[in-house]
């Protein structure tokens, strides 16, 4: 598994964060995971993700929101964004921000497979 790989997860349900890293490491990545955007700025770990996965909807800081951060700090990675709440409004909007994907939770093994080995290659 290479190190400089790091895929990170953020969302505020333990479960999916779980699942999604036990996806992400069973492809052959390294998988960070966070409960919220605020914890993953505060981790040091924008600069070394090669990918982001984050929810949209989320306590304090949303997915939009943290994405946005990232782009003022001239970090953002390739991010896939996830919701159970998916709506054309907010379909639009993720589309505005030219980002890799934009999934309905459940989450598609095969979708974010593809998604990260374009983004990535293979592990």
């Amino acid at each position: 598994m290479s190190n400089d790989q790091i895929v990170s997860i953020v969302d505020d349900d333990e479960a999916v964060r779980l699942a999604t890293s036990s996806l992400v490491r069973s492809l052959g990545w390294q998988a960070r995971t966070f409960a919220s955007a605020e914890e993953f700025l505060q981790s040091g770990c924008a600069g070394k993700t090669l990918c982001l996965i984050s929810d949209i909807m989320m306590q304090g800081m949303s997915g939009i929101d943290l994405h946005d951060r990232l782009l003022e700090l001239g970090c953002a990675p390739p991010t896939i964004f996830m919701t159970a709440y998916s709506t054309a409004a907010l379909r639009a909007t993720i589309e505005a921000k030219e980002v890799l994907a934009f999934l309905d939770k459940p989450i598609d093994a095969t979708a974010v497979a593809s998604c990260l080995k374009q983004v990535l290659g293979q592990p």
